[in-house]
């Protein structure tokens, strides 16, 4: 297997096509799986915004008064707001916000972009990345898209790739049943391929003005392992998030 990224990628516009993008600047096959970086996806959708558009409401004032206090550093509230609107769950409020998108993502201010947004002072998620990767699978000779996004985990120091969107593959590989080399049976091993290819996709990406958006995996093959569509956690099935529901911060 291997991963190179599609050069010379421009600065992305609203409105820009980005199959059209990346089929311009390389020769892909039908096997290949095309690791997209989010920020692209939503500049292309025009997910720009600015804080004047989220007037603050009585609670995203709670919010950045208190991490204003927790912290020494001012809170902007309209911040605050617009996270509560791209957000149906609020999993920590302190000494970050934690929350869930609305289309299941789990991440810090909901995974809004504050940096290499030209014009404007926000750039939000796509606002249903599987349906952007479609859309660009659409338009390109490849069978396989990932939108890709960069952020923390719980246990883990630094930031990784994982993935908010995919088409034309499923979200996990499923070993479950299938035996050991020992011979035991597998009960519970559920590989979360979309996450693994978009993290091996963040190593060729990079990060800062130095990055590219786009990158190839080349080769990769599903094997002869079932298939699961589960990416993001029921909150039935998510013992942290239950657990982080009766936590306070006690700096």
């Amino acid at each position: 297997m291997e991963l190179f990224p599609v050069p010379d990628v421009p600065e992305v516009r609203e409105g820009d096509d980005l199959a059209a993008l990346v089929s311009e600047r390389v020769d892909l096959r039908p096997d290949d799986v095309v690791c997209v970086a989010s920020t692209v996806v939503s500049k292309a959708e025009g997910r720009f915004a600015d804080l004047d558009d989220f007037p603050a409401g009585p609670r995203a004032r709670e919010l950045a008064a208190r991490l204003a206090e927790l912290t020494g550093d001012e809170k902007d509230p309209r911040f605050a707001q617009a996270v509560l609107e791209e957000s149906v769950d609020l999993v920590m409020s302190e000494p970050f916000l934690l929350t869930e998108t609305r289309f299941g993502h789990v991440g810090v201010n909901a995974g809004i972009d504050r940096s290499n947004v030209p014009d404007h002072d926000l750039l939000l998620l796509p606002k249903r990345p599987s349906e952007s990767a479609e859309r660009i699978r659409a338009g390109i000779d490849a069978d396989r898209v990932v939108v890709t996004d960069t952020c923390g985990r719980p246990f883990r120091h630094g930031q990784r790739g994982v993935a908010i969107g995919w088409a034309g593959l499923s979200a996990s590989r499923d070993w479950r049943g299938e035996a050991d080399r020992d011979g035991r049976e597998l009960g519970v091993t559920v590989e979360s391929v979309v996450d693994e290819l978009a993290a091996a996709a963040n190593l060729v990406q990079g990060e800062g003005d130095g990055g590219t958006p786009v990158v190839v995996v080349r080769g990769f093959e599903w094997g002869d392992h079932g298939e699961s569509d589960a990416h993001f956690r029921d909150i039935d099935g998510d013992f942290v998030r239950q657990a982080l529901r009766e936590w306070r911060y006690d700096p």
